[in-house]
């Protein structure tokens, strides 16, 4: 949980860097927009593209080295350490864990690439150096997992990050845009009860850690079919979900766990059908909104759902989240 805070907390604090610097003041009014034009800032508050980029490298830089730094401090010092080697868990959590390190490495990117197309970067550039930025991210905490001898580099973790980048990357290559979406939910399970450590003491640490509420999406915009209907919305989307049930344990659920006998539960995989909303696309004008859509586009909206599973078949959810 601890690596994963961190992780936010870098990605958090790049985009309120991006968003601070982005804030104005028009006609009386403070307004926060993360694509500012310099048509409508009044001169004395427009920065040249050279102190955009100056202030990006250092204040980004100095983010990301003291992330990782407390980081080590915090996690990695008081572990034995090794050499470098390699851990394949690619067998646990249903690659529950694969999909989100996917995810983290897709909204990174996004950050990537606006941040260094609000300075003034080339857009072919901007898309793969900027796409990139998760992959360079996590793999470095690979790297550091690596030496550590309780732990160790993971390929699978790897390929996600990889692959997280290249979606969204890709995307902006191919089509100016993002038509795919990675998204995220949560319900609380009582799962967590009989292991707290692990999949969370309390609903906030659930939310990252307990497998059996946590729901990974791939919204698909459905006016990727519809581009010649202009009545068409641009804000559909068509999401198919995974989940897991009856998780305790990374591969297998223990019988016994701090001398207690544990209840037995099947551990199966969820797979759900749902729509979605993009809420970057919606027609609405505020700005503030258009902050609060970019920052939180990661969380898949509730709508009813056709869930599958193993043990009940099809079943359905009048609302789902």
């Amino acid at each position: 949980m601890l690596r994963f805070l961190f992780i936010c907390l870098f990605f958090l604090s790049f985009a309120s860097l991006k968003a601070q610097l982005s804030y104005n003041s028009i006609e009386g009014r403070d307004t926060l927009n993360f694509q500012t034009t310099a048509d409508t800032i009044p001169r004395k508050w427009q920065l040249t593209d050279k102190q955009k980029i100056n202030t990006i490298l250092v204040s980004g830089s100095a983010l990301y080295v003291g992330s990782l730094v407390t980081l080590y401090d915090l996690w990695y010092k008081d572990y034995p350490q090794s050499k470098f080697h390699f851990f394949n868990d690619n067998n646990e959590w249903f690659q529950m864990d694969k999909i989100a390190h996917a995810t983290n490495s897709y909204y990174m990117g996004s950050l990537g690439y606006n941040t260094l197309s609000w300075i003034g970067l080339k857009e072919n550039k901007a898309i793969w150096y900027g796409g990139f930025l998760g992959s360079f991210y996590l793999t470095v905490i690979e790297v550091l997992d690596g030496f550590s001898a309780g732990w160790g580099a993971s390929p699978g973790d790897l390929a996600a990050n990889l692959s997280g980048s290249l979606l969204f990357s890709g995307q902006q290559a191919l089509w100016g845009k993002q038509n795919i979406l990675l998204k995220h939910s949560f319900m609380p399970t009582s799962y967590a009860q009989y292991r707290p450590n692990l999949l969370g003491e309390n609903n906030l640490q659930s939310i990252i850690k307990d497998y059996n509420g946590i729901t990974c999406w791939m919204s698909l915009n459905l006016k990727t079919f519809f581009e010649d209907n202009d009545k068409f919305p641009d804000w559909i989307c068509l999401s198919i979900g995974q989940s897991g049930d009856g998780i305790i344990g990374a591969v297998t659920n223990p019988s016994v766990y701090n001398g207690q006998t544990m209840p037995v539960f099947e551990r199966q995989r969820q797979f759900y059908l749902s729509a979605d909303i993009d809420l970057t696309r919606l027609p609405i004008k505020s700005k503030y909104f258009k902050t609060f859509a970019k920052a939180f586009s990661f969380i898949k909206i509730p709508f009813p759902a056709l869930e599958y599973n193993k043990t009940d078949k099809f079943r359905f959810h009048p609302v789902y989240f």
